[in-house]
C-alpha cells in the first residue's frame, strides 16, 4: 500500500515521542501490506474499527492514542486523516476527518 502521509504521523510523534516507535511500525507495516478489503485488516488487528466511507479505525501504542485513516483498495493508498489522543478523537467526526 502507499501510505500519505508520513510527515502528518512525523509532526505527531514529535509531540508524542511515546507514539514514535508504534506509528513508524504501523507505517512500515501497512506499506508491506497489500489489504485488498476490511478482512485483510481485521486478520491482522482484531481491534480496528470500521466506519463508513472505508474509513479504518487504528488503536495506537496499546489505545494511547488512535489513527483514522481512508482507504482506497483498488488504488491500493492509504490516507491518514488524523491522529491524536483519546480526548482529540472523541472531538472529531471520524466519518468527516
Amino acid at each position: 500500500m502507499r501510505v500519505f502521509s508520513l510527515s502528518t504521523l512525523r509532526k505527531f510523534w514529535e509531540k508524542h515521542a511515546d507514539a514514535a516507535q508504534p506509528l513508524r511500525a504501523w507505517f512500515a507495516e501497512a506499506e508491506r501490506a497489500s489489504w485488498t478489503g476490511p478482512q485483510d485488516i481485521k486478520n491482522r488487528y482484531r481491534s480496528a474499527d470500521f466506519l463508513p466511507g472505508d474509513r479504518v479505525v487504528f488503536n495506537i501504542k496499546g489505545n494511547s492514542y488512535r489513527l483514522i485513516v481512508a482507504i482506497k483498495y483498488e488504488l491500493k493508498a492509504v490516507y491518514v486523516r488524523f491522529v491524536g489522543t483519546h480526548a482529540e478523537y472523541d472531538a472529531v467526526d471520524a466519518e468527516h476527518v
